[in-house]
């Protein structure tokens, strides 16, 4: 997935909700940080985790 997404992409996290909609702030390889609503910023190893991209937020 993270050869998908792009900085200002939106994501959400489908085994963490609480975390609430994310921006993809960088992309480096596997690992993507991201800025979520009730978490802040975090960075998401994706081949660890499955983030859902949320089309027509850009």
């Amino acid at each position: 997935m993270a050869n998908l997404l792009e900085p200002g992409h939106f994501v959400r996290n489908p085994a963490r909700p609480d975390w609430g909609l994310g921006q993809v702030q960088s992309v480096v390889g596997p690992k993507v940080t991201v800025n979520f609503e009730e978490t802040g910023k975090l960075v998401v190893d994706t081949r660890v985790v499955d983030l859902e991209w949320v089309p027509g937020l850009e």
